[in-house]
């Protein structure tokens, strides 16, 4: 296997009509393709993300689960719809959560996109949707993506 090897990371986060977004980028040596299977393939995405139930099918509704974080209203278990496909180039789903009583206090949007970057893969990751009531959870995802990243990284790399 070769080695996964990050040589560029760009992380900006921006504030647009009272709702903040999380952009990173990231400039792998792996092809698209090789990228890819760490996003769709369920299994994978619990090594470095989170427990799920993800599907590779527009509009299947999925679940991320984590421990149960109640100073920010959430009960741990995000609730996820596909929303676009192109295969190796953009996923997108919706992430929402609360505190488990069918109000969403988060209600967000995750989207990759890869592009072909020399020999390797340049991987975008754009959350966007963060309310003002969101903050908190901005600033500790805005930082956990980064670690998340790095988790795939150190998989990729075993």
């Amino acid at each position: 296997m070769r080695n996964f090897k990050v040589t560029h990371i760009f992380v900006t986060s921006k504030l647009h009509n009272m709702q903040k977004e999380i952009k990173h980028e990231w400039i792998y040596e792996q092809s698209p393709r090789e990228i890819w299977k760490y996003l769709t393939k369920a299994e994978l995405i619990a090594l470095w993300l989170m427990p799920n139930n993800f599907k590779l099918k527009i509009g299947h509704e999925f679940q991320l689960t984590t421990k149960p974080m109640p100073a920010l209203d959430l009960d741990g278990v995000f609730q996820c719809k596909v929303l676009e496909i192109e295969p190796y180039q953009k996923l997108s789903y919706s992430w929402k959560g609360g505190s488990g009583n069918g109000i969403f206090t988060l209600d967000t949007i995750c989207e990759w996109t890869l592009e072909p970057h020399k020999k390797g893969t340049k991987l975008k990751l754009k959350h966007s949707g963060f309310g003002e009531n969101n903050t908190d959870i901005f600033i500790g995802m805005t930082d956990g993506w980064l670690k998340k990243i790095e988790q795939m990284l150190e998989l990729i790399n075993a």
